[in-house]
């Protein structure tokens, strides 16, 4: 038996906040989207994996996804249920004979739960996980209490849903065909069509992140669960200069910052940028900047410095290891740091993939004292923390 898995990643998630969509937002190191999917990669009994983006979401995804070998996404539609379909249809061409549907912003499923699932369809042609309800449920139309309603049958539904390819294809088209909208999973779908479903016992982990507050208890217990992995700490520290020169934007932790002058350098000369790659490169013992992007290779004359850093986090990250915490210290006499900070730990977050809580930008002045002081240039401090296994 063959199964394929899709990953519906199409969501905006708004009720999580952050500057990105909640599959895309960090937790433990890594994306959301990153560790659902490797869920499914790593499964031996999961033969084919199909992940279903947002319109726009091209970027995000291949950033997010990088060290996974998962085949390119399709774009999803305009609900659940057309992102669903889509990705359903993107697999006839591997012809599976099952098919499970998972929730991108369920980062917690099993390896037993997606077992359970598929051993479940040797004996039903649907297989939906869940959890009974436990609390007194009310009906409350209006807000006011009508009536309680008798909770011994009730249970909420999870993913990933199991069914065989070819009921749930022609269901979905059949759905499609008729306008039949707004069926929040794919069980909805297979019960219009009149295809039986078994319900399974669910993980009470394995539960949808769809708050700020989901996403935040969410880093918190994978991060807890990937530190217990690696217990080599080291940490690491960065330092970097640069002079002015006549300019109209200085460019720090990758945020241009209107000014009179920019900083002098062979590359985009953003001196934090620079100072926390250094700190990275230290801890896992790769040398500096120089080492790896010599300024005497013309190819990084005006480069980004979001080069080297991403270089450097690669580095960390082909060793197993991920980033525990960045600390940037900024000084500088001008101009203003302080409003920029939020923008900065924005731009950090997704390129170190820490939470923001996890990165520290400081801006000080050196009290008109030295170099600094005059007004000459900016010099920046980083120090890292990784664990390596």
């Amino acid at each position: 038996m063959t199964v394929a898995a899709v990953i519906v990643a199409g969501g905006s998630g708004l009720r999580a906040g952050g500057e990105r969509p909640k599959q895309y937002q960090v937790i433990g190191g890594k994306p959301v989207i990153w560790w659902t999917l490797k869920a499914f990669l790593d499964h031996p009994g999961v033969t084919h994996v199909q992940a279903v983006i947002g319109d726009g979401h091209e970027e995000m995804f291949a950033e997010s996804t990088t060290g996974l070998a998962i085949p390119p996404p399709v774009t999803g539609g305009g609900s659940r249920q057309d992102s669903c379909r889509i990705g359903i249809e993107a697999l006839e061409g591997h012809a599976p004979d099952k098919v499970l549907i998972h929730d991108a912003a369920r980062p917690f499923v099993s390896f037993d739960l997606i077992s359970h699932v598929i051993a479940w369809l040797d004996r039903f042609p649907a297989v939906i996980p869940g959890m009974p309800v436990t609390e007194t449920v009310k009906y409350a139309p209006g807000g006011m209490i009508d009536r309680t309603v008798d909770r011994a049958s009730l249970w909420t539904a999870q993913t990933p849903q199991g069914f065989g390819y070819g009921d749930i294809l022609a269901a979905h088209r059949a759905a499609q065909a008729s306008a039949a909208a707004n069926l929040t999973d794919d069980a909805s779908v297979a019960e219009r069509a009149g295809i039986a479903l078994a319900m399974v016992p669910g993980r009470i982990e394995n539960r949808k992140l769809t708050t700020a507050e989901d996403i935040a208890q969410a880093d918190r217990l994978m991060t807890t669960r990937s530190f217990a992995e690696l217990s080599d700490i080291r940490m690491g520290q960065g330092i970097d200069i640069h002079s002015f020169e006549p300019g109209e934007s200085v460019t720090l932790l990758g945020v241009r910052i209107p000014f009179h002058q920019r900083l002098k350098g062979h590359s985009d000369a953003d001196a934090a940028m620079h100072a926390l790659t250094d700190a990275i490169f230290g801890a896992i013992g790769e040398g500096d900047i120089g080492v790896h992007f010599p300024p005497s290779d013309a190819q990084w004359k005006g480069a980004a410095s979001r080069i080297f850093l991403e270089k450097a986090v690669s580095l960390l990250h082909a060793k197993g290891g991920v980033l525990a915490n960045a600390d940037i210290t900024i000084l500088a006499e001008a101009p203003k740091i302080a409003p920029h900070i939020p923008a900065m730990k924005a731009v950090l977050a997704p390129l170190l993939r820490l939470s923001p809580d996890r990165i520290a930008v400081k801006a000080t002045t050196t009290e008109k004292l030295g170099a600094i002081g005059r007004g000459e240039g900016i010099m920046a401090f980083a120090t890292v923390t990784v664990r390596l296994p």
